[in-house]
């Protein structure tokens, strides 16, 4: 007997990242001694007042269900973190959606703003600059919409320029995804930059009056660069057009804990967040309810954490940007942003390792690495765009675990023919 898998799901690709990781948590299982560097997961343990603030939330009986999209407080607490941090106008609770994590966010989101095509219809259009999050692709394509890729590479910080995205802006323009600070890029976008790309967006409306700004900020408290996160969505001209994602994982150190948010202000954000809701309540209904209390805390009695995670970041992306900079090939610019390396490794495309594997694309030299200098990073195939040349090393670890690291894949690199 056999059970017909639907063929929506028989297409998706799984995530690279985590199938790497898993083979490297594998190995390491084997007694294999494997430095990992492929899941965005700081490693630093959550605050402990914000478990304290769950603990203290489930003995007081705050077990039970809850609003779908979260609780008025709690969704009080994101709006005035929106609107006094990111400097969105106009955001009240009912402009806000609490969900399972950034990447639920993004589903729900997808599924709320995408139709499917109807017979002899074109599908509607969301536009991604690449290399880009792996799961962005997927989720667009699963809610119907079509990819347009704009392409970018370390010659720009991986930045798109508005000319790209104004050539890229047609009638089908339904999603248009900003990541700032980037994964996997580890660059980000400067307030002058995102204004000029808002521009486009305003300037375009007769052409794209459907079209809409998602902006994934999950990574802005984790800036070291010299450039200040700016949130698109505060621009005036396309507030009320752009939704503004973020989370409690990587700046909290939350990422089991799976707490997302977005907030879009206005007449239409409040509509969209209601249609999340309706959406969500046929999916998860609310997120697990004693951690409303600690998303309370994180957002406003955790900034000193916060900033101790954020200079470890720093101070780990000039050891792993110096490093890299000391092994042959290795071309990328300056980290800014998240915690993350994006090196251009095709400089050894067309040579061996010393066992006979031949490489020819960052699939191969990732394998190459970790198999023979055990040593796991994520291939950049599924980033796309330039990403099939280079590989994303994460530096979510310890400074000695990045020397040991950087080592190894100096070793490797020399050991090419």
């Amino acid at each position: 007997m056999t059970i017909r898998i639907a063929e929506r799901v028989r297409q998706l690709k799984p995530s690279v990242t985590v199938a790497v990781a898993n083979r490297a948590k594998q190995m390491v299982r084997e007694g294999v001694d494997v430095l990992q560097f492929t899941l965005g997961e700081p490693d630093f343990d959550t605050p402990q007042r914000i478990k304290d603030a769950a603990i203290k939330a489930m003995q007081a009986g705050e077990t039970k269900y809850m609003p779908t999209l979260g609780d008025p407080e709690t969704r009080k607490v994101v709006a005035d973190k929106l609107t006094n941090e990111n400097k969105i106008p106009g955001l009240t609770p009912e402009h806000v959606a609490i969900s399972s994590g950034g990447k639920h966010t993004l589903f729900v989101l997808l599924h709320c703003l995408v139709d499917p095509p109807a017979p002899g219809e074109q599908a509607a259009e969301a536009i991604i600059p690449v290399p880009a999050w792996v799961s962005y692709r997927p989720i667009c394509e699963m809610a119907g919409a079509e990819v347009r890729e704009i392409p970018t590479g370390p010659e720009t910080s991986f930045k798109i320029s508005p000319e790209q995205l104004r050539e890229a802006i047609n009638p089908r323009s339904r999603v248009l995804f900003l990541n700032s600070p980037s994964n996997p890029c580890g660059t980000m976008y400067s307030e002058s930059e995102l204004r000029a790309l808002a521009k486009v967006v305003h300037e375009t409306r007769d052409i794209a009056p459907d079209l809409v700004v998602i902006t994934d900020e999950i990574y802005e408290k984790i800036v070291y660069g010299g450039i200040d996160h700016f949130s698109i969505g505060s621009v005036p001209e396309i507030a009320e057009r752009t939704v503004t994602v973020n989370g409690l994982s990587k700046a909290f150190a939350m990422t089991g804990w799976r707490v997302g948010y977005c907030g879009c202000p206005g007449e239409a954000g409040a509509a969209l967040i209601k249609a999340m809701g309706t959406l969500q309540g046929q999916m998860t209904t609310n997120i697990t309810s004693f951690n409303y209390a600690a998303t309370r805390c994180a957002l406003t009695e955790c900034a000193e954490e916060v900033e101790q995670m954020r200079r470890a970041f720093a101070e780990r992306a000039v050891v792993i940007q110096d490093r890299l900079a000391e092994i042959p090939g290795m071309v990328m610019p300056k980290c800014t942003g998240a915690f993350y390396a994006f090196p251009d490794v095709s400089a050894h495309f067309g040579k061996k390792s010393p066992e006979g594997r031949e490489i020819n694309a960052a699939l191969e030299f990732s394998e190459a690495l970790l198999l023979e200098a055990k040593t796991a990073v994520i291939p950049g195939e599924d980033f796309g765009g330039c990403g099939k040349n280079h590989i994303r090393i994460s530096f979510a670890c310890s400074t000695d675990q990045i020397h040991r690291g950087m080592d190894r894949l100096r070793d490797f690199v020399a050991s090419l023919r």
